[in-house]
Order: C-alpha cells, then structure tokens, then sequence
C-alpha cells in the first residue's frame, strides 16, 4: 500500500489550513494594493501625456501669436485696399465683419472637437481587465 502525500500548495498561496478570516483578509490585502497601484499607473500614464501636451501646446502658442500678427497685418492692408473704394470706417466695419464669422466658424468647429475627445489609458485599461480575471479566479 502506497501512502500519497498531500497536494503542495499553489505558487502565492498559503497552505489550505487557513480559516475564513484569514483568506478575506488576504483578499482584501491584495485588492487594496492592487487598487493602489492601478491608481498609481493611472497618474504616471496621465503625467506623461501631460508632458507632450505642454510641450506641444507652448509650440502652438507661438506659432498663435504669430499667426495673430500676421492676420492682424493682412487686416489692416485690406482695410486700406478697401479703403480706395469706400470710406475708410465702412472698409474697416467690412473687415470686423469678416473677423467675426471666421470666429463663430473656429469657436464651434474647436467646440465639436473638444467634445469628441476622449483620452485613453492604454495600459490601465488592460491591467484593469487582468485584475478583473484575477479577481474572477480568486472566487472560483
């Protein structure tokens, strides 16, 4: 007769003789951290892209403000070629008007883009759904 012994316990488990207690107490352990370092994923993620954002926007800020010297230029000499036309307070009520509905068009343009946009987080998505799988397993 062959004695065999018990199974061993599974890699990152304690034997089988824990009580109840102690197995939620675990469980609970391990969710915390995993919630910690999801958390901790989530901001490291979130400071990177704020990094190329920034670096980004302060490009396109001064390529705005030459922009903005440049239209206001080109503005001012179409208001005085114009001006060889009409009166020069008509020339330039004609300009304003041109300003203003090239405004409206940007403003609600840059309002649908705003709206459509949602930022993604890549690798806390995924170990979101590992930690969910690991979860399942843990209640099996």
């Amino acid at each position: 007769m062959t004695v065999t012994p018990p199974p061993a316990p599974t890699p990152g488990h304690e034997s089988d003789q824990r009580s109840l207690g102690e197995i939620v107490s675990d469980v609970t352990q391990d969710l915390t951290t995993l919630i910690r370092q999801e958390i901790d994923l989530a901001k490291t993620e979130l400071k990177e892209e704020g990094r190329k954002a920034a670096k980004g926007a302060g490009m396109l800020g001064g390529a705005g403000l030459a922009g903005y010297f440049t239209v206001l230029f080109l503005s001012t000499t179409l208001m005085f070629v114009l001006d060889e036309f009409l009166e020069l307070w008509l020339s330039a009520l004609i300009v304003t008007v041109l300003w203003a509905i090239a405004t409206a068009v940007l403003a609600l343009i840059g309002k649908k883009k705003l709206e459509a946009s949602r930022p993604q987080l890549p690798q806390t998505q995924q170990t979101l759904k590992e930690d969910v799988r690991w979860a399942k397993a843990q209640k099996s």
